[in-house]
């Protein structure tokens, strides 16, 4: 496999992996404070991926100069994924996903602006028709809500979170220095946790962590493991092999994944209308990855 082929493949499992945290955040979101659970993801994301680190590449000292850069990046990350499980309090999961196909084309601009990626005119009709797809979906079918651009409050909070996560993914190889994915995953995920422990502190120590429901603890434990260590890596990955516009043109992906998921877990399909603006997310991402 060519290098950017490799890089399609890791992301085409990184959104399959997102989708569950979808699926699964929204039955514990509210149960517990977004900034306790992600605090604890972090911390048992920090020790997985950092074992994996040290038995695989190690961690040279080079790894440890400007610790500034990953600060920067654990601060966008930390915001996304606060901001997520505090919209899935109120956003179903298939807007919630849909309002993350949104990033696409936030992070084309962001692209642009740090790395001075160019976007060609066939990538842009696909940004824009991925975008037209997902407020479809947002508004659950809802035309008069589409135009009055009447949109829920997990939704709109969401997408703030968006905006945090479309930063962070051309800044990493802005700042990645030549460590490897692995490594460089590891010190991210110390800097979301330096972060979230200042952020959720209080939460932290006023959250009864024995008598929480196991859907939470099920819930820590895949975003961690699967939402966390793997996705960080794939993304990483991706991003030093492919533009940052195709990295999260995958994202078109998730809301197609969390149909699914959300079956798989007993859950209902969405009405076919809806599906109609995942089908457009879709035709974007062909779009967007055609050479």
């Amino acid at each position: 496999m060519t290098p950017a082929l490799r890089g399609h493949a890791a992301m085409a499992l990184f959104s399959l992996l997102v989708a569950g945290s979808f699926a699964l955040g929204s039955l514990a979101a509210n149960e517990v404070s977004p900034a306790a659970l992600n605090a604890v993801r972090f911390a048992i994301a920090a020790v997985v991926i950092g074992t994996a680190a040290f038995v695989t590449t190690g961690v040279p000292r080079s790894a440890i100069a400007a610790p500034w850069r990953y600060l920067i990046l654990g601060g966008f990350l930390a915001t996304y994924f606060v901001l997520m499980f505090e919209g899935l309090k109120t956003a179903p999961p298939v807007s919630a996903a849909a309002v993350f196909t949104l990033t696409p084309m936030l992070t084309a601009g962001a692209g642009y602006l740090l790395l001075r990626q160019i976007l060609t005119a066939r990538m842009a009709v696909a940004l824009a028709l991925g975008a037209v797809g997902a407020l479809w979906v947002i508004s659950k079918a809802d035309l008069a809500a589409l135009l009055r651009f009447e949109f829920g409050r997990g939704e709109v909070i969401y997408f703030f979170g968006c905006v945090a996560h479309a930063i962070y993914t051309p800044l990493i190889p802005k700042l990645n220095r030549g460590e490897p994915p692995v490594v460089f995953s590891f010190f991210t995920i110390l800097g979301s946790l330096s972060v979230l422990i200042v952020w959720g502190w209080s939460d932290l120590w006023a959250t009864d962590w024995m008598s929480l429901p196991s859907i939470v603890w099920i819930t820590i434990i895949y975003v961690a493991v699967a939402a966390s260590s793997m996705t960080f890596v794939l993304l990483q990955y991706a991003s030093l092999r492919l533009p940052s516009s195709k990295v999260m043109a995958y994202t078109y992906l998730v809301p197609s994944w969390v149909i699914l998921w959300q079956l798989a877990l007993g859950g209902m399909a969405p009405p076919m209308l809806v599906v109609a603006g995942i089908a457009l997310t879709v035709l974007a991402l062909a779009m967007l990855l055609k050479e």
